[in-house]
């Protein structure tokens, strides 16, 4: 049956109709989204609790002369890579040397060993002839200790352990009396508190004892030249001596991860060359001592995780080169006394988890990310936290952050919708075309 001229028309259109909405679905228009990711503030350094390598220093010169032959042997019954002449070649993988420039044979003055195979032993005939040392370093040497040679210990200078030499005792790092520099760490350490090693060391200037499953308490005397102290992730116990606070030319002090009591000390002011302070993670009580405004550099100031309270003081604003700020999980109340300006200075700044907390939001503004409450009129906390605003308190909080986490949403939301509406007006005509042909051939029999 041929259809009539009006009809073929008809039909013909309704196919155009269906085809250009196949098409518009095949190419759907495009949007475009724009994606706001907040910003996250890099972390200010901290006193470091896993030291890195130090590298040795260069040699006084470069001479044509050969290592000691004794030294060459020495280095060679250890097991330990060399060449012709350790001084005149580049590092080895494993080692590290500098000698001195004397004649008619250089001698080593500082030896580095690093990632041991097991076959590397220490003997006490080996280290007598390395006397010359005043610098030894083990990184990732999980070797058995002996005890150092009278010669060896009196010459040393610098003293690192990192995960190397198995287990150590106090006693047997107090015969390192003349070192200027102590590192061990990630090392197990048998003695009955710090004051065993740190007591015969007349020398220190710095010392890292972290990671080493020290007990006890802090020493109450300390060497008064000291720059550097890290006892960080010990279990060592009771308050913070007040024999600490007089160390004039102290920078860097971390206490962090023990189980410190009782309150810090109102003399920390008294450490105006500090830069860097950690008792994070302790249970220290009372108030953050109003003399630390009188530590004019220090950088970095980490109270967390403890169970410090009273109002957080106005004069931390006033720390004109403070980058990092940790407060977080204490029991501070009261108003927040910073500004917006403070905020935004700080590279990292962590307050969360202080119900009694509460920031003026007429000062801050309305959505700023704090892990704390706004204040009511009365000062006091209006709500707890939200979840995401707590997670966010991870990373630095700046006051002004807009809620952007929808923006993305919203500009998808369209072309999902406008696909649906196309396939559905598709399927439509193309439903309505079948129809319509069926009556047709049925009216026209």
């Amino acid at each position: 049956m041929a259809l009539q001229p009006p009809l073929l028309h008809l039909v013909l259109l309704l196919l155009l109709s269906s085809a250009a909405v196949i098409s518009s679905l095949s190419h759907p228009p495009t949007t475009n989204v724009t994606t706001i990711s907040p910003t996250h503030s890099p972390s200010a350094p901290t006193p470091s609790s896993t030291p890195t390598p130090k590298t040795p220093t260069k040699p006084v010169s470069t001479s044509a002369s050969t290592l000691d032959p004794k030294q060459l042997r020495a280095l060679q019954s250890l097991n330990i890579p060399t060449s012709k002449d350790p001084c005149s070649v580049r590092p080895h993988i494993f080692t590290a040397t500098t000698c001195d420039s004397s004649k008619p044979f250089r001698h080593l003055l500082s030896l580095t060993l690093s990632n041991c195979s097991d076959d590397v032993t220490l003997s006490l005939t080996a280290l007598k002839s390395l006397s010359t040392l005043n610098t030894i370093q083990f990184i990732n040497c999980p070797i058995s200790p002996i005890r150092f040679p009278s010669e060896l210990t009196s010459n040393l200078r610098t003293f690192t352990c990192v995960n190397s030499l198995n287990k150590l005792t106090g006693i047997w790092l107090s015969r390192l009396q003349n070192v200027s520099d102590l590192t061990v760490s990630q090392v197990s350490i048998t003695a009955s508190g710090p004051s065993i090693i740190l007591n015969s060391m007349k020398f220190l200037h710095s010392v890292n004892l972290s990671h080493t499953n020290l007990t006890g308490y802090l020493p109450k005397h300390w060497h008064p030249n000291l720059t550097t102290i890290d006892l960080s992730g010990n279990k060592l116990k009771g308050k913070i001596p007040l024999s600490l606070t007089r160390l004039e030319n102290l920078v860097h002090l971390n206490l962090s991860s023990n189980s410190l009591n009782g309150t810090i000390p109102t003399t920390f002011g008294d450490l105006t060359a500090l830069q860097n302070l950690s008792l994070a993670s302790n249970s220290l009580s009372g108030s953050i001592p109003e003399s630390l405004a009188a530590v004019p550099g220090l950088m970095h100031l980490d109270l967390g995780s403890n169970q410090l309270n009273g109002t957080i003081p106005k004069f931390i604003q006033d720390m004109k080169k403070l980058k990092y700020l940790n407060l977080e999980k204490n029991s501070f109340h009261g108003v927040l006394p910073f500004n917006a300006t403070f905020i935004k200075r700080l590279e990292v700044f962590k307050l969360g988890n202080n119900s009694n907390l509460c920031y003026n939001h007429s000062t801050l503004g309305s959505k700023v990310k704090l892990g704390i409450a706004p204040c009511d009129k009365h000062g006091l906390p209006m709500s707890p936290p939200s979840a995401k605003d707590s997670s966010d308190n991870d990373s630095s909080d700046s006051s002004d952050d807009e809620d952007y986490s929808n923006v993305g949403e919203k500009h998808h939301s369209h072309g999902p919708s406008k696909i649906v509406l196309g396939v559905a007006i598709g399927l439509s005509s193309i439903v309505f075309l079948i129809v319509f042909l069926v009556l047709l051939s049925k009216c026209c029999k």
